[in-house]
């Protein structure tokens, strides 16, 4: 039994990857997009947004303009939806792109009530290319996003299985958070998201579920409530 009516899915770039850590992975995208399928017909709402690490990190270029290198990255997020958008149909989904810019005929504009009309019609809408805008990463496009379409929570789909107090990868004794505040995300700035992210979600009371998406059916119970991931209040 889904928890939420409506969720903002956050998928990494390099989740679609899979093992090859470049490009597309369809082994790896397949089972994400049936449970998708699975929540859907279960009555949730879903929206995604997805990085697009898989392709391009444009703050590690120092030969490209900050502003060009944000371009390329908001036109990775874009081909990883319209990838992951096909995946999802061929479970038998509804789907759409939106981006908040023109991209021909490929995507449509992203408004409010287009969320709501294709939500509302059981499709699945996925929300490419960042906030249209420089120096904002897809964190902070994930929290616009969730506010601006007023889903109940971000479930951030990551490698790793929560939020710790230090790299797990680096140090054995990391301590695992079950739940946090939004709070203390920003003040000691921990690292979970952008800070102007998690200002975001602080300020307008969204709060987040950190899991690791390698678990089996990891999304489906996310939305159930029973993975063992971080959740991150703002109460």
């Amino acid at each position: 039994m889904s928890k939420y009516k409506r969720v903002l899915l956050k998928l990494s770039g390099e989740a679609l990857a899979g093992d090859k850590g470049t490009g597309f992975d369809e082994a790896t995208c397949i089972p994400v997009a049936k449970q998708i399928k699975a929540l859907v017909d279960g009555g949730t709402e879903v929206a995604i947004v997805i990085g697009g690490g898989n392709f391009w990190r444009g703050r590690s270029s120092e030969n490209i303009d900050r502003t060009k290198a944000d371009q390329i990255g908001m036109m990775a997020t874009v081909m990883n939806c319209i990838y992951m958008s096909e995946i999802c149909r061929s479970t038998g989904l509804m789907t759409q792109v939106l981006t908040p810019f023109e991209c021909g005929s490929f995507t449509k504009l992203f408004s409010k009530d287009r969320v709501n009309k294709y939500l509302g019609k059981g499709m699945v809408v996925f929300l490419a290319g960042g906030t249209g805008h420089p120096y904002f990463s897809t964190d902070t496009a994930t929290a616009l996003r969730a506010v601006e379409i007023e889903a109940d929570i971000i479930l951030a789909a990551k490698s790793i299985d929560g939020v710790y107090d230090s790299d797990p990868a680096v140090n054995p004794d990391a301590k695992k958070y079950d739940t946090m505040k939004m709070e203390d995300v920003v003040n000691q700035q921990l690292g979970v998201m952008d800070l102007a992210a998690a200002v975001l979600c602080m300020e307008n009371k969204m709060p987040m579920l950190v899991f690791g998406l390698n678990e089996e059916n990891s999304i489906m119970k996310a939305v159930d409530g029973t993975i063992q991931g971080t959740i991150i209040t703002v109460d």
